[in-house]
């Protein structure tokens, strides 16, 4: 017996949270009847259904993407916005994946992709502190004095960041900017941006470079790729270790 949501994560429908969306909203049936409980438990001999389509485990797959700015970070949008799902082909759209988390609209880089929710559960949660690099280039020479609050936790709206590992890369005194390698275990709506706005040097252009211990490598802006069998081991082997 599991619950319903692991349920719907297993079988590729959504992420775990997204599973306990689409519950809540009566779109799923146990044997028929409309269960809204995301606790409620499952066998392995009850059919179970969303929007009245039987759902079964799927094998799961993974790749990560070279996200461009100017896509939204969805499976589907009603402004008819470009989502990050048009850069995949339509065989691997067809395994019904999913992104890990969020890039903004501008932000550029690392982007993973499943149809496991298990997998996208832990990523997400912010007790795995798992950690996310960008490069930042932004307004102005950063100065120690921002480095060390930035490396202490600032206040974004009313929360408090946890520390963050921070250096300047780069001043470009012409230009008047710095470009700032950051990394940050936490995921926050335009967590990067608002830290850097925050102690007073606003982000000009923003990429994740960096996802855990993968990076860009190999994979143009736009491109994508399955990640190995090993990398998966090692994205489930660091949790198992908490």
């Amino acid at each position: 017996m599991i619950r319903l949501q692991k349920k719907l994560a297993e079988a590729g429908v959504s992420s775990r949270r997204g599973a306990v969306e689409i519950i809540e909203a009566g779109r799923v049936k146990v044997n028929g009847v409309v269960i809204k409980q995301p606790g409620h438990s499952v066998g392995s001999d009850d059919k179970v259904t969303v929007d009245d389509r039987v759902i079964e485990k799927e094998e799961h797959v993974y790749y990560l993407l070279n996200k461009p700015t100017g896509y939204v970070t969805t499976v589907k949008d009603d402004l008819k916005r470009r989502t990050v799902m048009s850069l995949f082909e339509e065989v691997d759209k067809a395994q019904r994946i999913f992104p890990i988390g969020r890039l903004d609209y501008d932000t550029a880089g690392i982007l993973l992709f499943t149809n496991d929710g298990d997998l996208a559960y832990y990523l997400t949660r912010p007790e795995f502190e798992v950690p996310k690099t960008y490069l930042a280039r932004v307004e102005g020479m950063l100065t120690k004095v921002a480095i060390k609050a930035l490396k202490t936790g600032v206040k974004i709206d009313n929360y408090l960041t946890r520390p963050a590992r921070v250096k300047a890369v780069e001043y470009d005194t012409k230009n008047n900017s710095t470009l700032v390698e950051i990394i940050i275990s936490e995921g926050k709506n335009q967590q990067v941006r608002k830290m850097m706005e925050t102690v007073g040097f606003p982000v000009k252009n923003l990429t994740r470079v960096g996802y855990a211990f993968l990076t860009l490598d190999g994979v143009e802006r736009g491109g994508y790729r399955p990640l190995k069998i090993h990398e998966v081991k090692k994205l489930y082997g660091e949790f198992k270790k908490i």
